[in-house]
């Protein structure tokens, strides 16, 4: 069985440019404010989320481990 990946967009930061859409329409939708939202917050690991979260202009998007909690995206600096 493959990595649960938990995803978080950071509203805060989120400007609402759609790359996530773009690289990941399965997982990401823009609300009315064209804030980004996951489709589901809890999902399979894939290339598509973690392509979304790298092409956010902002770095609004957050992808961990759902088990563990250990962050995939960003990378810690």
């Amino acid at each position: 069985m493959g990595d649960r990946w938990s995803i978080e967009v950071d509203r805060g930061v989120c400007i609402g440019s759609g790359m996530c859409v773009n690289h990941a329409p399965d997982g990401f939708r823009l609300d009315t404010a064209r804030q980004s939202h996951p489709v589901d917050p809890e999902t399979d690991a894939n290339e598509r989320i973690l392509a979304a979260a790298e092409g956010c202009p902002v770095e609004a998007i957050t992808v961990a481990l759902a088990d563990s909690g250990e962050v995939v995206f960003p990378p810690e600096e």
